[in-house]
């Protein structure tokens, strides 16, 4: 494993990488409405990430072939947009967004209501929103991994949801996905030593039932096994002496 820690100047490229992706996050979100197609996002996300000088991390990548991931209700992570697939009232949909920038790459994802939801939706999206909060407190100089991870699955455990645990959150720097992977379950005091520079994306996958997922035949949409609804948040962290900053607010 070789984990690369940042320079402060370093971070600061990687907090412009992660400003663009709250641009566009922002954006898109508040398109959100019934009846418009992932598509449509897609094209707004893709029209201000260039606008904004970056380049999109996710088009391409693996032959991934769009910028964003829309992912909806059951949909925990990897939906790809579509023209087809339109928002319904009552649904959420996950959007996943990465851009890079002068070589430095920002990633970050929310789960966005359509139009009026469940209470029971309501609260899945704030338990997974919440459980990223506390994971982003978890990550100190001289703390461990395992420290993230605790703090997220303990937060969803106790709101009665389950932590998803096929896919996890990384490092990030001049690459997508760099060392460490970043489960969001774990013990405390457990792991590897976190460090002043490292740059971590800490995504919590919160799942309404049972935490088990499967991928569709289309090789990326993971979904829950048992259909129940899903929520994704995700920031871009740096560990530095001062305490967490989190570079995609």
């Amino acid at each position: 494993m070789s984990i690369v820690c940042k320079s402060a100047g370093e971070i600061e490229k990687m907090r412009r990488s992660g400003r663009i992706v709250r641009q566009v996050l922002d954006a898109v979100s508040a398109i959100v409405a019934p009846g418009l197609s992932t598509m449509d996002l897609e094209r707004v996300a893709e029209k201000k990430i260039r606008d904004l000088g970056a380049k999109p991390a996710f088009k391409g990548y693996y032959d991934y072939p769009c910028v964003l991931c829309t992912s909806i209700n059951q949909e925990v992570v990897h939906g790809i947009p579509s023209e087809t697939r339109k928002l319904v009232e009552g649904d959420i949909v996950s959007i996943d967004c990465g851009v890079v920038l002068d070589g430095y790459y920002g990633d970050a994802a929310v789960t966005v209501p359509v139009g009026t939801i469940s209470d029971e939706l309501h609260t899945l999206v704030n338990v997974t929103e919440q459980s990223l909060q506390k994971g982003i407190e978890a990550a100190l100089v001289g703390g461990r991994l395992g420290d993230i991870g605790a703090a997220v699955q303990g937060y969803v455990e106790a709101a009665g949801f389950s932590v998803v645990r096929e896919f996890v959150g990384h490092g990030i720097g001049t690459k997508l996905h760099e060392d460490p992977q970043v489960p969001n379950y774990g013990v405390r005091d457990q792991g590897l030593k976190l460090r002043e520079g490292m740059v971590i994306a800490i995504e919590p996958m919160v799942n309404a039932g049972g935490a088990s997922v499967r991928v569709l035949d289309d090789k990326w949409t993971a979904v829950t096994q048992d259909g129940r609804p899903s929520a994704h948040f995700e920031h871009c962290v740096a560990i530095t002496k001062d305490g967490p900053v989190i570079l995609t607010d």
